[in-house]
């Protein structure tokens, strides 16, 4: 299971929204939900990740967050001069921490 105990520690100052990113970075390469947000049946390259905070909220039990996230796709077979192609994409992904022990869920949104 992941954690994400230095964001629930930051919850709810103003240090939140960078804990929350340097926590995500730090995850490991295929953690996220990315896969299925790719356009063009590619594969994540999450070697630069950004992350951008849209919303947040709580509850009793959970913290809920909605992020963006930026990464490249790489595009092979395609069986041109520059394969494989890599292309910037887009998704939105659903964060919901656990308040008592900062178990993390992960959702494409």
């Amino acid at each position: 299971m992941i954690k994400l105990q230095q964001a629930l520690y930051d919850w709810p100052t103003k240090s939140f929204e960078q804990s929350l990113k340097n926590e995500l970075l730090a995850l490991a390469p295929g953690i996220l939900p990315l896969q299925q947000g790719v356009a063009q049946g590619g594969y994540v390259d999450d070697s630069d990740l950004q992350f951008t905070l849209l919303d947040k909220s709580a509850t009793a039990h959970q913290i809920v967050v909605k992020v963006g996230v930026f990464f490249s796709e790489i595009i092979a077979g395609c069986s041109c001069g520059d394969d494989p192609v890599s292309e910037h994409v887009y998704c939105e992904i659903s964060i919901h921490i656990d308040r008592q022990n900062a178990e993390a869920w992960f959702y494409l949104v």
